[in-house]
């Protein structure tokens, strides 16, 4: 495999702390035993302690594992590692140390593992009744949300912004427990809502997509195939890859548009925008839970030849390449751009198609960085103000204040900057 840029090993840190604290220890002074191959990297890194980290890393997975007791998947020393690696300052072709070509086997043999039961011959019979059990423990969990729903408006938004943060992880605990995960990360973050400064009207928002995706869920049956399917994903009702294998694809040339991480709470996510083209926008999402860690971000601008495989439901989809797309000369652009007024009547659009979607790509034409208030202003003087991560000090510092062509995501009417287009090239941010 070959070797990642510096780029790459950045992209996959949980966090900024994280690459301050590899930094400080890719060097050659405290690693022993480094090595790599086709698909491991492995290292020792002398700590406080007495006995040394062990790191190994698999690159198809990616896969981390380190000895040392952090809970951050990849932790420091594998980040140390893999910018060594990338540096050129780890050699390859040796054989591996024995603590990863043990890890390495145990992993091999848990994979060998789900592919046998994978291919085990299915009993129909407890299939379906596994299903009839599963869509009964969900419709019960609409039921109870609906009549929790019912009575915290009864009895005020007011009372609602008073609750402790408990009082939202007891309800949104239900929801799991009716497997329905997707519907309890929305009941958990309306305690954010019931706390900002435009609360009323952020909750009362919230509370009526809640609603809208309960009752939708009642009538899931009337609804066409690919707003069911988007209902099903909203809910947290998964589907599995194995389930696309005749699904829609399409071969093209994506390119990047950006991407964006979420590493708080125990499920880390990750989102990248890609466009056909000429073609339509799609959506690659991967989550990792406690103790997994997301796959390398491919870095925006980048373009990439490829045949991708589409998740049913209303444009913009998801998608996911089942076969490794190859990298071609990089864009200079951030996509097809639109202004403020043509970016909200597409949102209303794809509203109109999905009444409970969050989040909607967006590339804005010549726009322009506001301090005062936070927004991002069109030649027209329109302007959508911006989600509370953005870091506006580096845009004012890139923009100079001038106008350039960003895209980003748009999310309860506010602007998320993920990439800039700047001086015929593309910066992710």
């Amino acid at each position: 495999m070959a070797r990642w840029t510096e780029a790459q090993v950045l992209a996959a840190a949980p966090d900024t702390s994280s690459v301050a604290a590899a930094r400080k220890l890719a060097k050659p002074g405290p690693w022993t035993e480094t090595g790599a191959n086709e698909i491991l990297v492995w290292g020792s890194c002398q700590g406080s302690g007495k006995n040394p980290y062990q790191v190994s890393i698999d690159l198809e997975g990616p896969a981390y594992r380190c000895s040392c007791p952090s809970r951050k998947f990849p932790c420091k020393h594998a980040l140390a590692l893999l910018l060594l690696w990338a540096g050129g300052l780890v050699g390859e072709g040796a054989e591996a140390a024995g603590f990863a070509q043990e890890w390495a086997d145990k992993r091999a043999t848990r994979s060998e593992a789900r592919t046998v039961r994978a291919e085990a011959p299915a009993d129909p019979e407890a299939q379906a009744r596994r299903l009839a059990e599963r869509i009964a423990r969900m419709d019960a969990g609409v039921d109870d949300l609906i009549l929790w729903l019912t009575d915290l408006v009864r009895a005020g938004l007011v009372t609602a912004r008073t609750q402790p943060y408990a009082f939202w992880d007891r309800a949104a605990a239900r929801l799991v427990d009716a497997q329905l995960p997707g519907l309890a990360d929305r009941v958990r973050e309306l305690a954010t809502h019931a706390a900002g400064e435009a609360w009323a009207d952020d909750l009362l928002r919230h509370l009526g997509r809640l609603w809208l995706l309960a009752q939708a869920w009642r009538r899931r049956d009337e609804l066409p195939a690919p707003l069911a399917a988007d209902l099903r994903a909203a809910v947290g009702w998964s589907t599995q890859r194995e389930q696309l294998s005749d699904g829609e694809t399409r071969t093209d040339t994506w390119q990047v548009l950006g991407a964006f991480r979420t590493t708080d709470g125990p499920l880390q996510q990750q989102r990248t925008w890609v466009r056909a083209d000429g073609g339509p926008v799609g959506l690659i999402l991967e989550t990792a839970g406690p103790g997994q860690a997301l796959g390398i971000p491919q870095l925006a601008g980048a373009r990439l030849a490829g045949t991708a495989a589409w998740y049913p439901g209303n444009a913009p989809a998801r998608l996911y390449f089942p076969e490794p797309p190859t990298p071609v000369e990089p864009a200079t652009d951030a996509g097809p751009a639109v202004t403020v007024a043509e970016a909200r009547a597409q949102v209303a659009t794809a509203l109109a198609g999905v009444p409970w979607r969050d989040r909607f790509p967006v590339t804005l034409a010549a726009a322009r960085f506001r301090h005062d208030p936070q927004a991002v202003v069109d030649a027209a003087g329109d302007a959508f103000a911006l989600t509370a991560d953005t870091n506006l000090i580096l845009l004012l510092a890139l923009t100079g204040g001038h106008p350039h062509d960003v895209f980003g995501e748009l999310e309860a009417g506010r602007f998320r900057p993920l990439t800039l287009a700047l001086d015929g090239k593309t910066v992710a941010l």
